[in-house]
């Protein structure tokens, strides 16, 4: 008899449970660089917002070392409560800062939308008893149509005249085509 060894274990085991992250040991640092350059946080949202659209609320968030978000207040109508954001980082030992995302975030009392419900939880038992009606009432008159046939002196679906028609002025045309 041999002694399994690790390597020589069965590989039927199944995949293994995926790993959670480890536990971060430290909070990031705040950059003091990226912190201050404010100009530039205004300048990146200003290419996708008026000056006017940007209010003079301002708040810094820390998200990673050398990355935070600025955070401008938006003054758009209907946007009560929404931040425009800026997020800046620079890379290790530079001092040029970049800016990496702009855009518009939803504070903590901004309005939002609903979640989304679909059509069968959100139609009243009533309005489905009225849809159903109509397209009862839609199939009743369709089937009437069917079973009426071709009004009386209109053609067949399907068939030609065997007449040609009268010209507007009251002669029929003749056999070669002309009227006479």
């Amino acid at each position: 008899m041999t002694e399994e060894t690790v390597q020589d274990a069965p590989a039927d085991e199944g995949p293994a449970a995926p790993q959670s992250p480890a536990p971060r040991r430290r909070a990031p640092k705040q950059d003091a660089l990226l912190v201050a350059d404010v100009a530039t946080a205004r300048a990146g949202v200003e290419q996708i917002a008026g000056p006017a659209q940007i209010g003079p609320g301002h708040r810094v968030a820390v998200e990673e070392d050398r990355l935070v978000v600025h955070l401008f207040e938006c003054t758009l109508p209907g946007y009560r409560g929404w931040n425009w954001f800026a997020s800046l980082a620079r890379a290790p030992r530079s001092k040029a800062v970049t800016v990496c995302e702009v855009g518009l975030l939803p504070g903590e009392d901004a309005l939002l939308a609903p979640e989304w419900v679909p059509w069968s939880e959100r139609v009243s038992p009533e309005e489905k008893a009225q849809e159903e009606q109509e397209r009862a009432e839609e199939d009743a008159a369709a089937a009437a149509e069917d079973t009426a046939g071709p009004a009386a002196g209109e053609p067949a679906p399907g068939t030609q005249h065997s007449t040609p028609p009268a010209a507007e002025d009251g002669t029929a045309p003749s056999r070669g085509g002309e009227r006479s």
